[in-house]
Formats: structure tokens, C-alpha cells, sequence
């Protein structure tokens, strides 16, 4: 009899220590900070309520119905059969229900799809499994890669705050400008979606979809690839910083200055030629950042997803394929070309590292000015 008292009295301390750890966490979507967002979610909020009412008629009507006409209390059902009137009446509320709907639903709609007079045009490029962004109106371009450390993904290393949520480098945008998003993939299907922005965009090999966004207030905005894009969909994370005007025309003045400086350190590059010690070093960090994950840290893959690099073929014997892969990828497989993800000087030192880690040993130091020329179509 104890136990069974000691059991009543543990279920609604249970139920309530369900609530607390429960608070917090949001099950609605977010209003977001842009007025489309807002927007979006007034409409989201307009059609629950409606929701709301016509399950509140609709169960009011049931249990009405269930308790005071039950047989018990002697009230004999009606008999009527097809009733005209009925069907009629079933028919053009739900109806005019719809219609009240689609209305401000067709008005939000038609506001997200416009694209027109926008201030800043964005090409984003989704691929296994990183996103590439080109601002059509400067002379910017880069990918955006997944920042957190491996510790943390294979739990050698407590999570982050931003645990899967932080990037390289993130997209960024100016406040208070119309920002036009042009959207395609490499490869497979993938989703560039920003809770913030009420953003959600397919991004498909061979068509070109477009969305917008007009962020008033600076600040970071999260969000993630949201197609099932393969094995590492969950590690493509999207991160984007809105900044004041002046502070992006800044920006844009730096990025525009680095790259103008790579370039210039590319062909002074050609000229020279790099020793195996410098290039292992450089080749490793960049092997752990944008091949282990389907490589695996030690060279051994994932077969036959991902083929093994310790003892393979290319990486031992076949230098000119092996620059040939990193250049250009391999179609139809997860090996997306790295000629526009890394600098000449990554690509030429991780294709010295993966020749010569591991146990390879191959003794390689492949240099610059043989990528160069393949790059240019002038390798054998």
C-alpha cells in the first residue's frame, strides 16, 4: 500500500520535473528578424487560430452530440438520409474557409517570390558538403566549410556553443539592402535554409532558384542544410552576418584586397619551389579540414564510398591523375573539384601530404607550377 502511495505522488513530481527541463525549448516557428519573416509567421499564427476554432466547433459539436443525445438518456436518433441541404451547407463552408485562407496566404507568397529591384545579388552553390558564394556585383568568391573540430563530432572534446552551427567563412550581407539570392548545386539536392530570414531553398544541379532578404538589424543568423544531401548532411552548417552599410563596404574593400594578394602570391609561387617540410605541414591542416571527414584521419576511407588514399594507386604511383582528381574531381562521385575551394598552395601541399603520409612515402614534392598548368589545360 506504501509503494502504491509513493508511486501516486511520483507521477505529477515526474510530469512537472518533464515541464521544467522542457522549459525553454521553442515548438513554434520563429517570428525571425525580417519583415518577410514576420510576415510569414502572422500568416502561420492567422491559419492556426482558424485551425483552432474549427477543431474547437467541430469537438464542441461531437461531445455535444455524444452526451446529451445518447441512447441512455432516451433520445431516438433521426432517420433523414441524403439530405440535399447538408451536403450543401458540408461543402461551402469548408470552402469558404479555404478562400478566407488563401488569401493573405497568396499575398505572402507573391512578396517572397519577389525578387525585383534588389541592391545585392548572391550566387550560392550548394556541394558535398560545403556552400560556395559569389557576390555578382564585386569580385568576391569563397566556400563556406564547417568550423567545428572534429574532437568535438567524434566526442573527444566537449560541444561548442554553436555545436555544428559555425563555419569558416560566413556569408555576409549588408542591413537595410535588398540581398537576391541566386541558388544551384554542383552535385546533389540540396536546402540553404535561415530559420531567421523564413528562407528554405532547393538547391538543384542544373536549375538556378531564387530568393531575398532584407535584414534590418546587424547581427549572426544560423541555419543548415535541410535536404538529405548524404553521409555528412548534418555537418553543413550556414552562418550569416549582417552588417551595417559601411561596415560592408568595408568588408567588401578587405575581401576584394585578399584576394587581389593571393593571386599575387600565386604567381610568385610559380617562380618557386617549395621543400617537403613546409609543404607536410601545411598539407596535413589542410587534409584535416576538407578531406578526413570521408578520407578518415588516417588515409584509410570509407570503402567503396570513399576509397582508401594510404596505399592507393593514385596517391603512390599516378602523379599527373592525382593532380588531375583534386583539380577536377571525379563526376559522379562525392569528389568535388578543389581548384576553387583551396589556394594554389594548399592544393599543391595537400597533394604532397596524402603522397607521402601514412606510409606512402612516395618522396613526391609535387609544386606549384605543375598544378598552374594543368589548371591552365597545359598538364600532359
Amino acid at each position: 500500500m506504501a509503494k502504491t502511495r509513493s508511486w501516486r505522488w511520483s507521477l505529477p513530481a515526474l510530469l512537472l520535473a518533464g515541464q521544467a527541463h522542457a522549459t525553454g525549448i521553442q515548438f513554434n516557428m520563429t517570428p525571425g528578424v525580417t519583415d518577410i519573416s514576420q510576415q510569414v509567421y502572422a500568416l502561420h499564427m492567422t491559419i492556426f487560430w482558424i485551425c483552432c476554432a474549427i477543431g474547437l466547433v467541430v469537438f464542441t459539436a461531437m461531445f455535444v452530440s455524444i452526451i446529451l443525445h445518447r441512447k441512455s438518456r432516451g433520445v431516438t436518433p433521426a432517420t433523414f438520409h441524403e439530405s440535399t441541404k447538408v451536403e450543401i451547407i458540408w461543402t461551402a463552408i469548408p470552402v469558404l474557409i479555404l478562400i478566407v485562407m488563401a488569401i493573405p496566404a497568396t499575398r505572402v507568397l507573391i512578396a517572397m517570390e519577389d525578387t525585383s529591384d534588389s541592391d545585392v545579388t548572391v550566387l550560392i552553390t550548394g556541394s558535398q558538403w560545403r556552400w560556395h558564394y559569389e557576390y555578382l556585383d564585386y569580385d568576391i568568391d569563397y566556400f563556406s566549410i564547417l568550423a567545428t573540430p572534429r574532437g568535438q563530432v567524434e566526442g573527444r572534446l566537449p560541444k561548442g556553443d554553436n555545436y555544428l552551427l559555425e563555419v569558416d567563412r560566413p556569408l555576409v550581407i549588408p542591413t537595410g539592402k535588398k540581398v537576391r539570392f541566386l541558388m544551384t548545386s554542383d552535385d546533389v539536392i540540396h536546402s540553404w535554409w535561415v530559420p531567421a530570414f523564413a528562407i528554405k531553398k532547393d538547391t538543384n544541379p542544373g536549375f538556378i532558384n531564387e530568393a531575398w532578404t532584407q535584414v534590418n538589424e546587424p547581427g549572426i543568423y544560423r541555419g543548415q542544410c535541410a535536404e538529405l544531401c548524404g553521409m555528412d548532411h548534418g555537418f553543413m552548417p550556414i552562418v550569416v552576418i549582417a552588417k551595417e552599410p559601411d561596415d560592408f563596404a568595408k568588408w567588401v574593400e578587405q575581401e576584394e584586397a585578399r584576394i587581389a594578394a593571393i593571386r599575387e602570391e600565386e604567381q610568385r609561387l610559380l617562380a618557386l619551389r617549395m621543400n617537403i617540410e613546409e609543404q607536410m605541414v601545411l598539407g596535413e591542416r589542410v587534409y584535416l579540414a576538407h578531406c578526413a571527414a570521408c578520407h578518415q584521419p588516417n588515409g584509410t576511407g570509407l570503402p567503396p564510398m570513399f576509397p582508401a588514399l594510404k596505399d592507393n594507386y593514385v596517391t603512390t604511383q599516378d602523379r599527373a591523375e592525382h593532380i588531375k582528381v583534386m583539380v577536377d574531381g571525379r563526376p559522379g562521385t562525392s569528389m568535388a573539384s578543389f581548384a576553387r575551394q583551396l589556394s594554389l598552395r594548399e592544393l599543391t601541399s595537400v597533394i604532397t601530404y596524402t603522397r607521402n603520409a601514412w606510409g606512402n612515402d612516395t618522396g613526391d614534392v609535387v609544386q606549384a607550377v605543375e598544378v598552374y598548368e594543368y589548371m591552365q589545360g597545359k598538364g600532359e
